[in-house]
């Protein structure tokens, strides 16, 4: 997996921190992985205020969010391996020190950083956000996850079970491997490829929203995506907040499928009036965001519904000034029909385990 060298040592303080910090990059997704295990929190919506925040940008902020969603994606897979390296039940864990250690279990295991670079700034990590004998346990179960690679671990500690087998390898519950290879017939080689697809870091995808997808290339120097008329894909990652054109609305962070998906409903031919398009399970916002644009374009009004009071505010948030909290099954309208209607209902979500690292 491609990724970014450590970033060298930094002494600023950021009084938003509360706290001293040297390497502002691990500790962002250390408090990615808290924030996940406290509040259940989308890792994708809360890596990028902390990036704002603490004013972390190109190779901190891609080493941050390297740490942060791959550390999530490989949970599964990390744990096993420290529990080889534990002398007793991850559960029995202080939930704080375990997510200092998959931390630093992901940095030997999943990336190229230096052996010595990635204990010992783990360590560090330790003594800041817990104590000494923490960062000392810290210092113990890494070195013994050190001893040997990821692929050396996986030979090891390799179940008996195929199913299970290959779970392990791709870091995915047993359960999604088992879908995976019904969904293919029952050919596990297949489903094994795919979960080693979906376990790879996924692309950035952006939207050109009120500027057009040629203007959205010169200022990312993206390329254009191969689906949608709108899409541009940054290969390099990095953090898509940094970029103006984001920033300010004019673009937006959204997979080429979702795209997709709005434009369809712009695009399905009409009989009769165009006056009202509703949006029945809107949040987070991303394709209420896209569809106002294009109703903005056609003088048509867009009516945006979602059930969730805080998924609603992401919806307002991304620019979709007509939202009402309401359950789709019975959205408010204003004369009870509508011209054109998106149902995007909540689902399995496993399409979406790429995107979602802490989903699994």
């Amino acid at each position: 997996m491609t990724q970014p060298p450590p970033p060298q040592a930094r002494t600023p303080t950021n009084p938003k921190l509360h706290r001293p910090t040297r390497d502002k990059a691990r500790l962002t997704a250390y408090d990615v992985l808290k924030a996940v295990r406290e509040h259940d929190a989308y890792a994708n919506l809360a890596l990028p205020p902390l990036l704002t925040e603490r004013h972390l940008s190109g190779r901190d902020a891609a080493l941050a969010t390297e740490l942060a969603y791959g550390t999530l994606r490989s949970q599964g897979q990390l744990d096993v391996v420290l529990q080889a390296c534990v002398d007793r039940p991850l559960a029995k864990v202080d939930p704080p020190v375990l997510d200092v250690l998959r931390l630093g279990a992901y940095q030997l295991l999943r990336t190229r950083i230096p052996t010595h670079a990635a204990v010992s700034a783990t360590v560090d990590l330790a003594r800041l956000v817990l104590s000494a004998g923490p960062a000392s346990f810290t210092n113990a179960v890494l070195r013994k996850v050190a001893v040997q690679d990821l692929p050396a671990w996986l030979a090891q500690l390799r179940p008996a079970d195929p199913v299970d087998a290959v779970a392990l390898e791709t870091a995915h519950p047993r359960w999604i491997a088992q879908a995976f290879r019904d969904a293919l017939g029952g050919d596990l080689d297949e489903a094994r490829t795919a979960l080693l697809a979906d376990d790879q870091r996924p692309e950035v995808h952006l939207v050109a929203r009120r500027l057009t997808r040629a203007e959205l290339v010169q200022h990312t120097g993206g390329i254009p995506g191969p689906w949608s008329p709108r899409a541009v894909r940054l290969p390099d990652g990095g953090s898509p907040g940094d970029l103006k054109a984001v920033r300010d609305g004019r673009a937006g962070v959204q997979d080429e499928g979702s795209q997709l998906t709005a434009l369809a409903l712009a695009g399905a031919a009409l009989d009769g009036p165009d006056a009202l398009w509703v949006d029945l399970c809107a949040g987070p916002g991303g394709k209420a965001a896209l569809l106002q644009v294009l109703a903005d374009a056609r003088g048509t009004r867009l009516l945006a519904v979602e059930a969730q009071p805080h998924r609603s505010a992401l919806v307002r948030r991304s620019g979709v000034s007509l939202t009402v909290t309401a359950d789709g099954r019975r959205p408010p309208l204003p004369d009870g029909s509508a011209d054109r209607v998106l149902l995007d209902a909540p689902c399995s979500g496993l399409g979406a385990l790429r995107r979602r690292p802490e989903s699994r």
